[in-house]
């Protein structure tokens, strides 16, 4: 018998697992997939964080993906060894280098990076309808920043 001031009745631990587990399940297929194209999370991270553009420091990346330094460097010297990136003196300062897509590496975003969208893209309309998504959307933005707020 649940006594009642149960902590376990509350509300939002009815929301918290399946937004865990939906983000596990996503993750998996995610992974999963790119593994497949030949490369780790980070490292496809990488090329995506980096296609399209004309280069950013390493710091950039780093924010932009939200990984460790160590992740990143291990990625970094994967891809430079693979041609797929390139590095170049910044105008920032000394010590300062921008990360770029080499020709090849443009040309493997190309490529991997519509693959993987196309990849996903049934799970969340056999999922939700666009109006779905637009509304899961803003409340998850909504939820995300409860948490940055203190």
């Amino acid at each position: 018998m649940k006594k009642m001031d149960d902590p376990s009745d509350e509300l939002f631990l009815r929301v918290l697992r399946p937004l865990v587990e939906t983000y596990d399940a996503v993750m998996e297929k995610d992974e999963t997939h790119i593994r497949t194209l030949g490369f780790s999370q980070t490292q496809f991270d990488v090329i995506v964080t980096l296609g399209d553009t004309k280069g950013m420091t390493r710091k950039k990346i780093e924010e932009e993906i939200l990984i460790t330094k160590g992740t990143i460097t291990d990625a970094l010297v994967y891809l430079e060894t693979k041609g797929l990136i390139e590095n170049e003196a910044s105008e920032e300062g000394e010590g300062a280098e921008i990360v770029r897509l080499t020709e090849q590496g443009e040309a493997c975003f190309k490529t991997i990076y519509p693959k993987h969208i196309h990849y996903l893209k049934p799970f969340f309309e056999h999922g939700l309808t666009p109006l779905e998504m637009a509304s899961l959307r803003a409340l998850l933005r909504k939820l995300k920043k409860s948490f940055e707020t203190e």
